[in-house]
């Protein structure tokens, strides 16, 4: 049986752009695409933390270092600059690899600058 799992995450990421006259896409600084994993043209997922919009687009590789998070196209519909936004990949394993994967998890802070990186989430306090 294959599993999706969560591959990738950047979390908290702030939206610096939303570009509705240009080809869909969302651009993310390259730094934290090397970082976390997510290659250039991978199918995202983007959760939209301020508005509950949840969306499908794909990555492309914005300027290193520049804390650039654009969403383009279609898709600059369900994000404004300055919303807060949870940037998912997903992989297909088998059982077998299931077993023993772990995720690339990306934190950021409000300037898009990494803060630090994980391989589980923290378990939530009662």
């Amino acid at each position: 049986m294959q599993l999706n799992l969560l591959k990738a995450k950047i979390h908290r990421a702030t939206v610096t752009h939303a570009e509705l006259h240009y080809e869909g896409s969302c651009a993310i600084d390259g730094r934290l695409l090397d970082i976390s994993g997510i290659r250039e043209y991978e199918q995202v997922h983007i959760y939209n933390i301020n508005s509950g919009h949840r969306f499908v687009t794909y990555a492309i590789r914005g300027e290193e270092g520049s804390g650039i998070i654009s969403v383009n196209g279609a898709a600059a519909h369900c994000a404004q600059p300055g919303d807060l936004v949870i940037i998912c990949a997903y992989g297909q394993c088998d059982e077998a690899e299931a077993a023993g994967f772990k995720p690339t998890l990306v934190y950021v802070d409000r300037d898009n600058r990494l803060t630090h990186t994980n391989d589980s989430i923290p378990a939530q306090a009662a």
